[in-house]
């Protein structure tokens, strides 16, 4: 018996010690929190009697883009672009909103959709297991990159993409690949200004389920303790970070803007500040 419970001991002690190397190493490894207070200067007004169109607004990050924008009054107009209107139920927060139906098959022909509209928000995605190989490949980078060039035809000036930590076209594997492929070819339209937004594990009610994606937030935790802002985020917080992104002022007149997880955290800090 006591040989059984020491066995066990045994056991639990190396358990612990696998998982708990690993998280004080990714702790000690990651890099340092952002300041608050590092903040550069924006122009609140430059932006509100301007038209800002959203594009993957039935997803979890673009509901919340749409909600903030109507709720905020940041915009004059926002315009829905989508496969099909959808229905807010009489909410009356939505009640100037304009929706246009358009084909992602066919979006060269729809210009006239993305007209007016200086400002434009990005987040269109799915996944593998729902659209298989080639329907995420045609979401995540054909319809991405076809919209972006049809919206810089139309006069966008700012374009700001929902993109993913890890993206990188040069990846074996297939969902950084593919991100990192839309990122390359969206900037290679050449953008007067383009935020590439790339947050972590997202936290918060999808459109749809993300198994994976619940995984990681869990086993995450035990970092997020130590470090909230390094390897996950509210979703709202990205929504909040995307739109504060829209009113700063170029640094060191750079077009094109990478903005990693704890970026996304930092400006998300500051919209209710901003905002109000």
């Amino acid at each position: 018996m006591p040989n059984c419970v020491c066995g066990s001991y045994s056991r639990l002690l190396k358990a612990i010690v696998v998982v708990a190397i690993p998280v004080l190493v990714g702790v000690y490894l990651l890099p340092p929190e952002v300041d608050p207070m590092e903040f550069p200067d924006f122009d609140k007004t430059a932006m509100s009697a301007k038209t800002a169109f959203v594009l993957g607004h039935t997803g979890g990050i673009g509901q919340q883009i749409v909600r903030l924008l109507l709720e905020k009054r940041i915009f004059k107009n926002i315009v829905l672009i989508g496969r099909r209107e959808v229905d807010f139920g009489g909410d009356p927060l939505y009640k100037d909103v304009i929706q246009r139906v358009v084909d992602f098959d066919k979006i060269e022909e729809h210009q006239q959709a993305f007209e007016g509209a200086e400002v434009g928000f990005c987040a269109l995605g799915t996944t593998r297991a729902k659209a298989g190989k080639e329907g995420f490949i045609k979401v995540d980078h054909d319809y991405i990159v076809n919209s972006a060039k049809v919206a810089k035809a139309a006069g966008c000036q700012h374009f700001s993409l929902i993109s993913s930590t890890g993206a990188n076209p040069n990846s074996w594997f297939l969902y950084p690949k593919v991100k990192g492929e839309a990122e390359r070819d969206v900037e290679a339209l050449n953008f007067p200004r383009l935020a590439i937004n790339r947050p972590s594990v997202l936290e918060g009610e999808r459109a749809e389920l993300r198994l994976g994606e619940q995984i990681a937030a869990f086993a995450f935790k035990p970092i997020k303790y130590f470090r909230p802002t390094a390897l996950s985020i509210p979703i709202v917080t990205v929504a909040k970070a995307a739109i504060v992104d829209t009113f700063l002022k170029p640094e060191d007149g750079k077009a094109t803007e990478i903005l990693d997880n704890a970026a996304l955290y930092h400006r998300g800090a500051h919209f209710d500040k901003i905002f109000g």
